[in-house]
């Protein structure tokens, strides 16, 4: 189809509900297109799961969106990205996009010239231990390879996620969290830092704070939603032109349970009340995943 005609939707998975900051961001750029989310909040976290399970999973969390017939799937993930993304793109009849990839790439464009090339990544245990940021960080740096150079640093928060669900964004206790994982990455002199995790981007200005103005954040919910834009784009999938068409697209949500302050904890992400969601079971994601042959 042509640019301005393909008025099926946008859809987009994650674990839980840290997504909403990619919803939110696509929303924001893409006003005009109708989004699909889907949270799988029955089985969240998938950030200390094996691969096999996290395949298997966002098979599954694909298979539903795809049956909706959505023209993109964008796996807002970070954990499903690295384990689960290579797969998602060799079943796919539609263009399938991750959240590390432009993580990267935003990173290595910050990083070149005077700003030196020391880069460091946060995210989950999963996500930083799969050593997909590194691997793509390593390949684009100068001197890589194969084995990530000494200029690269990533680091597991697993307390962040807990924390920003819980509401405590300002808290102490987060300021505390960020000084014990962050304290090595700031001695180092890291000029970029890529926020590894869809939750992180709602500790961004703490995180800002205590790393000081030296270094840039990535923000993974931001470049996710512009590197989507350009698939998009490139491939003839825009409904609008986001520059000139003043409608809003219709919001979607869909999750495998429903958790307790959902409507609290996932307003807090996408930046307004949620409404209208429904509920799906895990049999259905099974058969999904199951039609994707």
């Amino acid at each position: 189809m042509s640019e301005g005609r393909d008025a099926r939707p946008i859809g987009v998975f994650d674990s839980g509900l840290g997504g909403l900051t990619v919803l939110r961001a696509l929303h924001e750029r893409l006003p005009g297109e109708d989004l699909i989310y889907f949270g799988d909040t029955a089985r969240v976290p998938y950030g200390t799961k094996g691969e096999r399970t996290v395949q298997a999973f966002a098979r599954q969390d694909a298979g539903f969106l795809l049956a909706k017939d959505v023209k993109l799937v964008v796996v807002a993930c970070n954990t499903a990205s690295a384990f689960a993304l290579e797969h998602l793109t060799e079943v796919s009849a539609v263009p399938v996009i991750g959240v590390i990839e432009p993580g990267v790439e935003a990173a290595l464009r910050l990083g070149r010239g005077d700003r030196g090339n020391r880069v460091g990544v946060v995210g989950t245990s999963g996500t930083i231990r799969s050593g997909r940021y590194q691997e793509g960080l390593a390949r684009g740096l100068e001197g890589a390879d194969g084995v990530p150079p000494d200029c690269i640093m990533a680091v597991e928060c697993p307390l962040f996620v807990p924390l920003v669900e819980e509401g405590l964004l300002e808290h102490a206790l987060t300021r505390l969290a960020i000084k014990e994982y962050l304290t090595d990455l700031r001695s180092t002199g890291v000029e970029t830092l890529i926020l590894g995790c869809t939750h992180y981007p709602l500790l961004k200005p703490e995180i800002a704070s205590f790393m000081g103005s030296d270094t840039v954040l990535v923000d993974s919910a931001e470049t996710l939603a512009r590197a989507a834009e350009n698939i998009l784009r490139e491939n003839g999938l825009l409904r609008h032109d986001p520059a000139g068409d003043p409608t809003r697209g219709k919001l979607s949500y869909y999750l495998s349970d429903i958790p307790w302050k959902f409507a609290e904890v996932g307003a807090r992400f996408l930046g307004r009340p949620i409404t209208g969601v429904r509920t799906v079971s895990l049999a259905e994601m099974e058969a999904a995943g199951q039609a994707l042959g």
